[in-house]
């Protein structure tokens, strides 16, 4: 949606190697979620030296996939311009690690804690 309504195209990372993509960037992320590390790849004819990337997820926790992207986008001699995320758990701090490299992160929710079954929203 948000490259729709910025009127920019869109491109997804995608966790398994296709087998008809050819020429393509790969990093091996770690998912605590699943517990086991994945990789990641992108096709070298849609991430270019000079491109500026907008990264947008749905959770940020450790900052894995984040880290796996700019890998990918290292790769390709682009530019990380910015990242986004729906909700942001800040007592994983992979925000905090994020910004300390001076990556631009915002995020819609910002979860403080889920001490005593209670969500705290910054």
């Amino acid at each position: 949606m948000v490259g729709y309504l910025l009127e920019l195209p869109v491109v997804f990372a995608k966790k398994k190697k296709p087998s008809t993509m050819e020429n393509m960037l790969v990093t091996s992320v770690y998912s605590f979620t699943k517990q086991r590390n994945y990789d990641i790849c992108v096709s070298r004819d849609f991430l270019c030296p000079g491109d500026k990337v907008l990264f947008v997820d749905d959770f940020l926790a450790n900052g894995n996939a984040a880290k796996g992207i700019i890998d990918l986008v290292n790769q390709a001699g682009a530019e990380l311009v910015g990242m986004g995320f729906i909700i942001e758990k800040a007592f994983q701090h992979g925000g905090d690690e994020l910004r300390a490299q001076g990556i631009h992160v915002e995020s819609l929710a910002i979860i403080e804690s889920l001490d005593n079954c209670e969500i705290k929203i910054r």
